[in-house]
């Protein structure tokens, strides 16, 4: 069964503290949990407030399926990060089987 990973770094312009980038990175996750059946994680340490990597991973029978699902999670990840003054720096998908 194909698994899919999508890694998306954020720079959050917005955040003057840890607080503001733990409420942005906590917004977006959220969010996406909701609207796809995926999994999503914060990848790195808090140690920089205006830096932040997700991770993302979803399963299903058909690569066709996770494919298009990876393109529409990324879209939606652009759209809320320049919702909350973030922007996706670098984003990165794998198919795994």
């Amino acid at each position: 069964m194909p698994i899919a990973t999508l890694t998306i770094e954020l720079a959050i312009e917005g955040a003057h503290s840890l607080k503001d980038r733990r409420q942005v990175v906590r917004s977006i996750k959220d969010k996406l949990r909701h609207g796809f059946n995926i999994s999503v994680a914060e990848m790195d340490e808090a140690a920089l407030w205006n830096r932040a990597t997700l991770g993302i991973v979803a399963i299903h029978s058909s690569r066709d399926y996770l494919d298009g699902q990876l393109r529409e999670v990324e879209d939606a990840v652009v759209r809320l990060a320049t919702g909350l003054g973030a922007q996706v720096i670098d984003s990165q998908a794998e198919m795994l089987d």
